[in-house]
């Protein structure tokens, strides 16, 4: 009698097991889960190709001198910054910056809160990731406590 895996596995779900990301992930642990190995390498395959097309992207824009802006909205710990991380991985540090602005300094305060990021906006060539907006500002300040709510 043979053992019947826990899942049906397709053709290329075998191809992607057979893989070097998929054995890493066979045989990563102890206890082989071949679902779970197989979710993380076809994440894993997923990622790389995307990561590829970004590093593509990067040097259109340099090239073609074009501005970017990538703007992360989202609770905390929404996985904003995980996203961020995976995108710069393997792109070149030298034309693009993420921005995360802390709360508003004392001369801050009293202006518009888009002016902060005015500075912070792409030059040609370059691409901007934004870790939340200024208009996101508009619901956390108050709720931090970071601003009355006359302000």
């Amino acid at each position: 009698m043979m053992n019947k895996l826990p899942i049906d596995l397709k053709e290329d779900d075998v191809e992607i097991l057979n893989s070097p990301i998929g054995l890493k992930y066979l045989f990563a642990d102890k206890r082989t889960d071949v679902g779970k190995a197989l979710r993380m390498a076809t994440y894993e395959i997923e990622l790389r190709s995307l990561q590829a097309k970004l590093v593509d992207l990067q040097n259109w824009i340099i090239r073609e001198k074009k501005k970017v802006v990538i703007l992360f909205e989202g609770r905390d710990a929404a996985g904003k910054g995980g996203a961020i991380r995976r995108i710069t991985a393997h792109i070149n540090p030298r034309h693009f910056k993420i921005v995360a602005l802390p709360k508003p300094d004392e001369e801050e305060v009293g202006q518009w809160y888009f002016q902060r990021y005015v500075n912070k906006l792409p030059k040609p060539g370059e691409m901007v990731l934004f870790d939340r907006s200024w208009y996101n500002r508009a619901v956390v300040e108050p709720v931090n406590d970071f601003c009355t709510q006359e302000e």
